[in-house]
């Protein structure tokens, strides 16, 4: 077990390129790991990694060494996973990474409950808005919220992710609602940076039109962006599991409901292979069984289909499996 330890502190510290990011992802001090893999290169007779002041990377060796030894360890992975199923459980230690307010409010219940049903199952969550390398940090999955492109990481689509235009009663009542998007020049608009996109994109017609609202009040929270439209600062743009609760109590009204904002997703993504850990599997399981479908935090969505309006958007294809980029386009989460 040691000399698997050893494997795994250089295997880290070729995926990140530094001992000391190595040693966090790793939870261990960096003079530990440096002298595992010190450790590892003379018992091999070899330099596995070449230092440098602009950083660690792996040798021609180190290369050779990493891509066999990460088929050994998937292999053991593999076996572990065999033993347990056979014992009746899942175990292990699942690393994931969600966003914040989504998971949150959402994801951690969920989690909760596959803590009390694996009690051998250990769960490292990273909960942030900011993107997170899946891979260089070695987690095993991470839930995504926005628009996938294509790469190396398998995405799972658990559930669409619909958004609107909310303001609150007293809002509209001091300001009235804007009849068309082009309106939204003479409204004041709280805005989300949480994305270089600063834009809202609605359907009129058969076209898509992109308006950039003016707006003084900003924030990368959707929470603290819910507070200040319920509070009747201005009209906002919010994925509906951040604003449902607001739309059933009547703490925030619907705003342009004829003129349908892009549909995006919430997604699983993990590491490309074709060997799903049990760990992971059962998440995903959980989150299709709860989330699939319709979710429970659509009620605008409801609304929106008995006006008879679509808000499907042509790029949805509704494929439950696609390779994706680790870089979505997010949502406030």
């Amino acid at each position: 077990m040691a000399e698997l330890d050893d494997i795994r502190s250089f295997i880290a510290v070729a995926e990140t390129g530094g001992f000391g990011r190595a040693a966090q992802i790793l939870g261990l001090s960096k003079s530990i790991v440096s002298r595992r893999v010190s450790k590892l290169e003379e018992e091999l007779g070899t330099r596995l990694l070449s230092r440098t002041t602009r950083g660690v990377s792996p040798t021609e060796a180190g290369n050779e060494f990493k891509a066999r030894s990460e088929r050994i360890l998937a292999e053991l992975e593999e076996a572990r996973e065999a033993v347990a199923q056979q014992a009746g459980g899942v175990a292990g230690r699942l690393r994931l990474a969600m966003p914040l307010t989504f998971g949150n409010r959402h994801v951690a219940p969920l989690l909760r409950e596959l803590a009390l049903k694996y009690p051998r199952l250990e769960i490292d969550v990273h909960a942030s808005d900011q993107y997170v390398d899946l891979i260089g940090e070695r987690f095993d999955a991470a839930i995504r919220v926005g628009t996938l492109k294509d790469s190396s990481l398998i995405a799972r689509r658990i559930a669409p992710v619909h958004t609107s235009v909310l303001g609150s009663p007293s809002y509209f009542a001091r300001k009235g609602r804007p009849a068309t998007p082009h309106d939204l020049a003479e409204h004041d608009c709280l805005l989300y940076t949480g994305t270089a996109e600063q834009e809202w994109t609605f359907r009129m017609g058969k076209r898509w039109v992109s308006v950039r609202p003016p707006g003084r009040l900003r924030s990368d929270s959707g929470e603290t962006l819910l507070e200040w439209a319920v509070a009747g600062l201005g009209l906002v743009v919010l994925p509906n599991f951040i604003a449902s609760d607001a739309i059933h109590s009547g703490a925030l009204k619907h705003a342009l409901l004829d003129y349908p904002m892009p549909t995006r997703g919430l997604y699983v993504v993990r590491p490309p292979g074709a060997f799903v850990p049990g760990k992971v599997r059962v998440l995903i399981d959980l989150l299709v069984e709860r989330f699939g479908g319709t979710p429970y935090w659509d009620p605008c969505q409801m609304a929106m289909q008995e006006r008879g309006v679509s808000r499907e958007a042509p790029w949805e294809s509704g494929e439950a499996v696609a390779r994706v980029v680790a870089a979505p386009e997010h949502q406030p989460a």
